[in-house]
């Protein structure tokens, strides 16, 4: 699969705006402040969440301060006494403090005035851990892109707008889901592509960032070029006309909603037809990924993915193992 890598550009206004972010953080922090701002800031971190780690040091600076300890010599009880300080608060709360705590510790190894983080390993119990899915393989994928029907066109009823606007939105549906299972977008980007972000000569389709996820530019499979093109030339511009409706996205709803849940609703129950394994939407992305991490390293899967940190592709290798260990069990039993 080739990709192409995108940076990102910043306008004077962006700069700007962190410059400021960096001064009214500073201002409330002690000691190294800026540089630990701009450490958040280049780890590509939120305003909201840069704010929220900046006021997480400031309560632990003022715990050591009280309990008259320095910084380099903080440990790992250390961390767990300062966790315990704050009484009877939810163990969710306590793991919201912990996160810019730990950030804190990262920034310090990078400056050199620590060679370890204390609160790396750290484990809150009763805290909501990544989801393990059900995985499905490249070949349970490649099944239900290959078995989605449509509705028969030679039926009695062909001529009835009913059965028009069920097979306008099943050639939709389709090109969705060959988008899901083999560029594996999530429901979010389906929402941000337009017509423009399809690039036929190319065969690629251009992916947008958000504030959560990055942009990429994904090469299109072979099996989907027709259905695609076939979309964009024909059945979209039938949808527009059928529901009088104006709009650049490259996905229409039939209906009169432009809710593109309702989108997915509707497919996921025609996919748990072909495998009823299938669930959810994020279950497919996941595999999606999950085989990705079969086939390239780790970045170009982030890249891939649209994952702005490492750390979030690297959770889905939980379920690659889980997978692996299900294989040998199979295969390979012991005794």
């Amino acid at each position: 699969m080739i990709m192409s890598k995108i940076n990102l550009g910043k306008t004077s206004t962006s700069r700007t705006r962190r410059k400021n972010i960096i001064e009214d953080v500073s201002s409330k922090l002690k000691l190294p402040a800026d540089d630990f701002v701009n450490y958040l800031l280049k780890k590509n971190y939120s305003d909201t969440t840069i704010g929220s780690f900046t006021a997480d040091v400031k309560k632990f600076k003022a715990w050591m301060e009280k309990e008259s300890m320095e910084i380099e010599n903080i440990g790992y009880n250390d961390i767990t006494s300062y966790l315990q300080s704050f009484g009877n608060i939810t163990q969710h709360t306590k793991g919201c403090y912990l996160r810019g705590v730990k950030q804190y510790f990262n920034f310090l190894i990078q400056q050199e005035e620590r060679n370890d983080n204390p609160a790396a390993f750290i484990q809150l119990k009763g805290l909501k851990r990544k989801t393990l899915y059900d995985i499905l393989n490249r070949q349970e994928l490649d099944k239900l892109y290959s078995s989605y029907t449509l509705a028969d066109e030679t039926s009695k009823d062909k001529n009835q707008n009913w059965f028009k606007a069920k097979l306008l939105a099943q050639q939709r549906n389709k090109v969705v889901l060959g988008l899901l299972l083999y560029q594996g977008l999530d429901s979010k980007d389906f929402k941000l592509l337009t017509v423009k972000d399809i690039k036929l000569r190319e065969g690629k389709v251009y992916v947008p960032g958000t504030r959560r996820s990055n942009e990429r530019e994904i090469k299109l499979e072979a099996m989907q070029i027709m259905d695609v093109m076939e979309y964009l030339t024909t059945t979209r511009n039938q949808i527009l006309k059928l529901t009088n409706k104006e709009s650049e996205q490259l996905f229409v709803s039939i209906g009169s909603s432009d809710k593109f849940n309702n989108i997915l609703h509707y497919l996921i129950k025609s996919l748990q037809q072909i495998n009823p394994r299938v669930k959810l939407f994020k279950q497919l992305r996941a595999s999606v990924i999950v085989h990705w991490l079969k086939l390239y390293n780790l970045r170009q899967v982030q890249y891939m993915a649209g994952h702005r940190y490492v750390s979030s592709t690297e959770q889905f290798l939980v379920n690659e193992m889980d997978g692996m260990i299900e294989d040998i069990e199979k295969y390979h039993p012991i005794g």
